[in-house]
């Protein structure tokens, strides 16, 4: 309950509430407990809501450790947590059991059958964590189990709701967007927008276009089988109410908003919406009547505002905050819905009404918050980081995780550089030490100009294609690659009739040549290059992962910037408010805006 306490705080303001939660949370969590915990829900609640915490702590007045925000006691605790869940990822495939144990890991009795959004639900987290610390661990688990559910959609591109991680069969077979599978299709979307990946896309648009093939009906989404994709049920779930906001960050607005109606009609009916409701029948599913004052409705409607500034949406949140005050407001707080039909109260109230619904609700009232993007250059709404304030952060664009706490990119490539830097300078520190004997083989420890640590190549050399074929024989040889005769000095078996100078006759040299040391490495890198051979910094249009950023003909450069605005000095990454950024988003993944 702390980590969901932590950001709202923030969010509003209060910097000294954000405070005293951060150090009771410094001073009194530990996790090296003996505890039975859900790897999906301490991923989304306790990670995230660290790692946010984590980022906002600059703008809450914090004291920071130098080089913030690459360091500091909020992200140790979130590294922390998250190793507690690693064990979970040790399977043949990769995808995750649902329960680890804190302290002894997961349990020889554990089920291996996990929910689809149990397995596909850590991207964001773990990435960011891998960005912000360099370790590339968590990141690197994430995307194994990524696509190794990829690899289990059916024929016709759904994937089930419940699946064995040991055997990769689909126990629930039942295909939707709604319980079991939502959060799933989200980190898809918000993966590919946090980090820029093409894969992560590339993945949610297959499956749109099946989910949209053979679930959607009259812009309801029902729950089809997933090998036939027959109707099982014509339901609509309130966790469902995501997509349309979703749909709204991939610039998909007709059908958004078309749904989006659907969904508040039925809102207007009950005055909230009820956990299951049949859509032939048009009223709520027996034993499925109550609303625990859910977020995703208020969640689309903050996202379709900003990217239409229709007031419907604003409509909808006065309705939602009328409902919640006159409905579910007690003594001792905001209480769950226990049946919409008679709004019977339930004694409880869940975490994600203060982590999501009352965070969302604000943001969709406050279209100049510093989360939107709002503020102008100079008003305090940008914050220095990095080694030396080198980075500017919170510029706009974060992006929520399920639970609702907000990432900001920029920290993410802040870091990134920061780690291949400190990688390359102990390089070059340990090459200046360990002088004296030289690599194996005769080869030097860093790959040549123009090839990657694997070896590869990372662009094919004159007169060779990209399979690394050459387009044509060079000089004096054959189709086949042989010589047609031996270069001078060598015998016709390729062997040299005499050592170059300076060589023995094993081949080795005997002294380094001029600028290298006696390991084969040269004494300073070319000019920006590493001591392994890699640029120090990515060319322009190119990621630190050597990806081009170029999109596709008909898309534009960039998720935030459009070509010719202005790019302010020492930035992170592109800036740009957040309420024009919704509007290109559009453009940057679909063909069809």
């Amino acid at each position: 309950m702390l980590w969901t306490l932590c950001c709202p705080p923030q969010v509003l303001g209060n910097q000294t509430e954000f405070q005293r939660v951060a150090s009771l949370l410094q001073d009194t969590v530990d996790f090296d407990i003996d505890v039975n915990a859900s790897v999906f829900e301490t991923n989304i609640r306790v990670v995230g809501g660290l790692l946010s915490a984590h980022l906002l702590a600059g703008r809450a007045k914090m004291e920071l450790e130098p080089g913030w925000p690459c360091s500091g006691p909020l992200l140790r605790m979130a590294e922390e947590a998250a190793r507690k869940l690693l064990p979970a990822f040790q399977t043949p495939t990769g995808m995750p059991y649902g329960t680890v144990n804190l302290l002894r890991g997961v349990s020889p009795t554990e089920t291996p059958v996990t929910c689809t959004a149990g397995v596909g639900t850590f991207i964001l987290e773990f990435a960011t964590l891998s960005r912000l610390t360099g370790d590339e661990e968590f990141e690197d688990a994430a995307r194994r189990a990524l696509r190794a559910l990829w690899r289990t959609r059916s024929n016709i591109g759904l994937v089930g709701n419940h699946i064995d991680v040991l055997s990769k069969k689909w126990v629930a077979q039942d295909a939707g967007i709604g319980a079991g599978v939502d959060s799933y299709f989200e980190y898809l979307v918000k993966g590919a927008i946090l980090l820029q990946d093409e894969e992560l896309l590339h993945m949610f648009l297959e499956y749109d276009r099946a989910l949209q093939n053979y679930t959607r009906f009259d812009d309801w989404y029902l729950w089809v089988q997933m090998h036939k994709g027959t109707v099982s049920m014509p339901v609509f779930q309130s966790l469902e109410a995501f997509w349309p906001g979703l749909q709204s960050l991939l610039g998909n607005l007709d059908s958004a908003v078309r749904t989006f109606q659907n969904y508040y009609s039925v809102w207007r009916q009950f005055g909230g919406l009820p956990e299951f409701y049949s859509i032939p029948q048009g009223y709520t599913v027996d034993k499925r009547e109550g609303y625990p004052l859910r977020p995703e409705l208020i969640e689309s409607a903050m996202y379709l505002f900003r990217a239409t500034g229709d007031h419907t949406y604003l409509q909808l949140g006065l309705d939602a905050l009328e409902s919640i005050e006159k409905i579910t407001k007690t003594a001792c707080g905001y209480a769950s819905v226990k049946d919409l039909r008679d709004h019977q109260l339930d004694n409880r109230m869940e975490s994600f009404f203060l982590a999501e619904t009352i965070k969302y609700l604000y943001l969709l009232f406050d279209p100049a918050h510093f989360l939107h993007g709002g503020g102008a250059e100079g008003d305090g709404s940008w914050e220095e980081g990095g080694e030396g304030g080198g980075c500017v952060l919170g510029a706009g664009g974060f992006i929520f995780n399920t639970e609702a706490h907000p990432l900001d990119p920029a920290a993410l490539h802040c870091c990134g550089r920061r780690v291949q830097d400190r990688q390359e300078l102990r390089d070059v520190l340990l090459g200046l030490m360990q002088p004296g004997s030289q690599p194996e083989r005769g080869q030097t420890e860093g790959p040549p100009p123009g090839q990657s640590e694997r070896g590869q190549t990372e662009g094919p050399p004159p007169g060779q294609s990209e399979r690394g074929q050459t387009e044509g024989p060079p000089p004096g040889q054959s189709e086949r690659g042989q010589t047609e005769g031996p270069p001078p000095g060598q015998s016709e078996r390729g062997q040299t009739e005499g050592p170059p100078p300076g060589q023995s006759e094993r081949g080795q040299t005997e002294g380094p040549p001029p600028g290298q040391s006696e390991r084969g490495q040269t004494e300073g890198p070319p000019p920006g290059q590493s001591e392994r051979g890699q640029t120090e910094g990515p060319p322009p249009g190119q990621s630190e992962r050597g990806q081009t950023e170029v999109p596709p003909p008909g898309q534009s450069e960039s998720i935030v910037l459009k070509p010719g605005e202005r790019k302010t000095p020492l930035l992170s990454c592109p800036v740009q408010p957040f309420s024009a950024r919704l509007a290109v988003l559009g453009q940057v993944f679909s063909d069809d805006t």
